[in-house]
């Protein structure tokens, strides 16, 4: 079985996998446009690494919502 490359669309950094197992978290967005937007039937997805996740969160003008899990499943 062949790994599938993981790659960070804004760093393009490969994430680290050992035997298909993904060794590093990231976001995978996934987003599909509907009416009331200029991109009605379109469908964007994207993965962001940690470090590229917390650089957009950081930039934002409205701070995320953050909170701890506690348990992790």
């Amino acid at each position: 079985m062949k790994d599938k490359r993981i790659v960070c669309n804004k760093c393009k950094k490969e994430l680290p996998q050992e035997k298909g197992i993904t060794m590093a978290d990231f976001i995978e967005i996934n987003k599909k446009w509907g009416y009331f937007s200029k991109k009605d039937g379109t469908t964007c997805n994207f993965i962001l690494c940690e470090e590229c996740s917390d650089k957009l969160i950081a930039s934002l003008e409205i701070p995320a919502n953050i909170s701890d899990t506690t348990e992790l499943v």
